[in-house]
């Protein structure tokens, strides 16, 4: 509970860095980079993030089997596991490799029309770099699954804070100096390493994991690969959610929308984050819940529970972004990115109602349920890159935006919140009822501080709107608490204050 508690502050933290981080140094790097190479950046990162989706699963099985061999007391399994995964992740990455090295290939196909000769340069040098990031991630990666799955969140959550903080020190120097974006993906290819190789140090000497190199279960491998092609097809929908975008717009409008597309991709990011703080630590928890088949009058519990509190941390954020989005963006980018913020509407909208069930995922994972919706995503994801590509025709990054967000509407608003409540018994009526009671308040005032423009009035400058956002923040919080919290949060709430002060002591 302890080391629970831990990752979900220590996430929080990471969430804030990030947002700092994002605050102060994505305009820095924006200015320093120019429009151009930004999106050139930014599409040759998209361009290599297909060639993740070779992992195939594999990760999020190592979590799962590794919490229900621990639950079970299953010991040598799991070293065994271990080292039929080590072998499997070699092999991704010389498959990751080779498919990167097509891409190298043929980047002049792909964009001699929209870019020009030194962009290409560009472009295949850092392809290089991530291609080899890549690669070398996939063997080592599984040792970041084996300490989530140990439920030992402070030491990985640590290490990412000192990479954040160290890793945007490095590469704020470097542009002050002239480098750009070649340099930018050098110094992200020597942290990542780092990174993890620290992983593997600390599952050797800390937890004292072992790998068992005892040949092939094949019986067992069967069992695993039904389970992560699931995940995988999931995995590959997102590709095209938060990828294809930058793609289809680089082939149709050329680096500057795919850059406006970007600085919503990036805020999109950190909305998402905002979710994933409770529910990334919660997939061990709940697969012990199933292990010991627990009813699914208490999965509901949880997650109507979990619901409440990642709804009023999402409409928090929502609603803010709404009430200040679009002058913040106009600050932070530069006038140039106003595009970005009625992207940024559509993907947060589009995004509320899977953020907030987000547990109802880790439940299908734990249960091994996730085929209904892997095939729902694989439908809307398709429908999705149909209407990217006819909407940005017309519409240009505002029609790439409505795309995304009209098919995740479909899919998780509507389709999925049907099938959680008639075939996984989850308690959706429940659930939303509860939703209705803690949105009230921040609708109405959010609503009110609109109609009043307040913004239109009361800022005339940066100093301004920090000091407007400062006093919405105190007046939301202050009506949530009132408001909308029941006595199990507040007392949530309490037990995490206690948690930190008493680690201070110590």
């Amino acid at each position: 509970m302890n080391q629970l508690r831990a990752g979900i502050i220590l996430n929080y933290v990471i969430i804030g860095l990030n947002i700092l981080v994002g605050l102060a140094y994505t305009p820095y790097m924006l200015r320093c980079l120019g429009q151009n190479e930004y999106g050139l950046y930014s599409l040759v990162a998209s361009v290599i993030a297909y060639l993740t989706i070779l992992d195939f699963g594999f990760g999020n099985a190592i979590v799962r089997y590794t919490a229900k061999f621990r639950t079970e007391g299953k010991t040598s399994e799991q070293w065994e596991m271990f080292g039929m995964f080590v072998v499997l992740y070699s092999i991704i990455g010389l498959l990751a490799l080779g498919g990167g090295s097509l891409l190298y290939l043929n980047v002049d196909r792909m964009f001699d029309r929209t870019m020009t000769i030194e962009d290409l340069s560009q472009a295949r040098t850092m392809m290089i770099f991530l291609i080899v990031n890549l690669a070398l991630t996939f063997p080592f990666g599984i040792f970041a699954s084996i300490i989530t799955a140990y439920e030992d969140f402070v030491f990985p959550k640590v290490v990412q804070i000192i990479r954040i903080l160290l890793c945007t020190a490095t590469l704020i120097v470097l542009l002050y100096w002239g480098y750009k974006a070649v340099a930018m993906v050098v110094v992200q290819t020597i942290f990542n390493v780092v990174t993890l190789l620290l992983n593997f140090a600390y599952c050797r000497y800390c937890l004292h994991i072992k790998v068992w190199f005892h040949g092939f279960n094949w019986s067992f491998l069967k069992e695993i690969s039904i389970y992560s092609f699931w995940i995988f097809l999931n995995t590959i929908m997102d590709r095209i959610y938060w990828s294809t975008g930058q793609f289809v717009l680089g082939a149709v409008s050329g680096t500057v929308a795919v850059a406006i597309f970007s600085v919503a991709i990036t805020l999109q990011q950190m909305y998402m984050m905002f979710s994933g703080a409770i529910s990334n630590v919660l997939l061990p928890k709940i697969t012990k819940m199933v292990s010991q088949n627990k009813s699914a009058d208490e999965l509901s519990s949880i997650f109507i529970s979990t619901g409440r509190l990642q709804a009023m941390i999402m409409t928090f954020v929502l609603l803010g972004f709404v009430v200040f989005g679009e002058r913040f963006i106009i600050y932070w980018a530069g006038e140039d990115y106003r595009d970005a913020y009625f992207v940024c509407i559509l993907f947060f909208i589009g995004l509320f109602v899977p953020l907030i069930q987000s547990v109802g995922l880790c439940i299908l994972q734990a249960k091994n349920k996730m085929q209904f919706r892997s095939l729902c995503y694989l439908a809307i994801s398709i429908l999705s890159l149909i209407g990217q590509v006819l909407f940005s025709k017309t519409w240009g990054v505002v029609g790439c935006g409505i795309a995304i967000s009209l098919a995740l509407f479909i899919g998780h608003g509507i389709i999925m919140n049907i099938y959680f409540q008639k075939v996984q018994h989850l308690k959706i009526i429940a659930f939303w009822k509860e939703i209705i009671k803690i949105s009230l308040f921040p609708i109405i005032f959010s609503t009110l501080w609109i109609v009043l423009r307040i913004n239109d009035v009361l800022v005339d400058s940066v100093g301004d709107l920090c000091a407007l956002i400062f006093v919405f923040c105190i007046i939301y919080l202050f009506g949530v608490k009132r408001f909308c919290l029941n006595k199990s949060e507040n007392k949530y709430i309490v037990d995490i204050i206690s948690f930190v002060k008493n680690k201070r002591e110590k």
